[in-house]
């Protein structure tokens, strides 16, 4: 057996037992977003996930908070950003995460990708990696480009051992839908996953779709069907601005980790709970395992969406008091504004 058909098959089973183990039991965390840093080196003109001067999480803080998450029976983490590879411990943090028995995963504009930094990602353990691509040829919103990133998505397909996804993004005025079909064209092509995001609002809310848009979701959704098939059904309503009925489990079995290590529902509702995670407790986790969130029926926010599909048939939720991070009314038509990039 190749290394890499190993790698595929570990992974495989390691799947296998995350879902096995998110059915026995709903005392632990499926995900945790973990931020090492916040600095990036793009400036995308839709994004509110990054800075130019954050200084890096000490190593040692990260190892803690790890530890933290390892402690609640944490599955999987995925480091994030800001530009994470930017963190000049980047491969510790894999290898430390990895030492828990985590799944490992890395999400990234894949402007770091030289065979290099692919082969310490191999030796570090990483076993997933997403890079989201919004459009073809750059502009002034945008230079996640497939034009710009393709040279690192060859080395990819050459070197990587770890899983691979691309994710192109549909809505928010993105001045090209048809790029995405590209971008997913093009990652089949390479032998990746690939996945699609309807962009968001600032507060991780629904913008729906145009009839260009629509179009082209359309041509993806059948393109995608083993790719994002199943785990992404919920953007169906949402691509036609319904409502979506789902148990989000935010701030319970999916944790976001900010750079200054506290605990938020998601990257686009920080600020609540905003409990450090050194005081998280499973108490925490029990309360919002139970509590209904109002942003729920109209959130784009895949990870949390796929996570939740483990309990969604169990463990009615309870009303709790609205905070003032919550938008307050349902998006219709074109009243979201803001967009940012979409996530998974």
């Amino acid at each position: 057996m190749t290394d890499l058909s190993s790698s595929k098959l570990s992974r495989t089973l390691r799947e296998a037992k995350l879902v096995a183990k998110g059915l026995a039991s709903t005392s632990h965390p499926i995900l945790a977003h973990v931020i090492p840093m916040r600095r990036c080196n793009l400036a995308c003109g839709y994004c509110n996930e990054y800075d130019k001067t954050s200084d890096p999480v000490p190593f040692e803080e990260m190892k803690r908070r790890l530890d933290k998450l390892a402690s609640f029976g944490t599955t999987t983490i995925t480091i994030s950003g800001g530009e994470p590879m930017l963190h000049p411990q980047i491969f510790d943090i894999i290898t430390h995460i990895r030492s828990h028995g985590m799944i490992a995963g890395l999400i990234s504009n894949g402007y770091y990708m030289t065979r290099e930094n692919i082969e310490k990602l191999n030796q570090a353990g990483l076993e997933y990696l997403q890079i989201s691509i919004d459009n073809v040829k750059p502009d002034k919103v945008s230079q996640k480009s497939l034009k710009v990133i393709d040279r690192y998505l060859v080395n990819l397909s050459k070197y990587a051992k770890f899983h691979i996804n691309i994710n192109s993004v549909i809505g928010g005025g993105i001045q090209n839908p048809e790029d995405a079909v590209t971008v997913s064209e093009r990652a089949v092509e390479l032998g990746f996953g690939s996945t699609l995001g309807i962009i968001h609002d600032h507060s991780g809310q629904l913008k729906p779709l145009s009839g260009r848009e629509e179009v082209v979701y359309q041509k993806l959704r059948r393109f995608g069907k083993k790719k994002f098939g199943w785990l992404n059904q919920f953007q169906d309503n949402l691509a036609h601005g319904r409502p979506h009925n789902w148990r989000c489990r935010a701030g319970a079995r999916y944790l976001y980790i900010c750079e200054d290590g506290l605990v938020h529902y998601c990257s686009q509702q920080r600020g609540y709970p905003g409990i450090p995670l050194a005081e998280y407790t499973r108490e925490h986790i029990e309360h919002e395992f139970r509590s209904e969130k109002p942003c729920a029926k109209f959130c784009t926010i895949a990870c949390v969406q796929q996570v939740a599909m483990l309990d969604n048939w169990r463990a009615p939720q309870e009303p709790f008091d609205i905070p003032e991070v919550f938008p307050k009314h349902a998006p219709t038509g074109d009243i979201v504004e803001d967009p940012v990039r979409a996530e998974s």
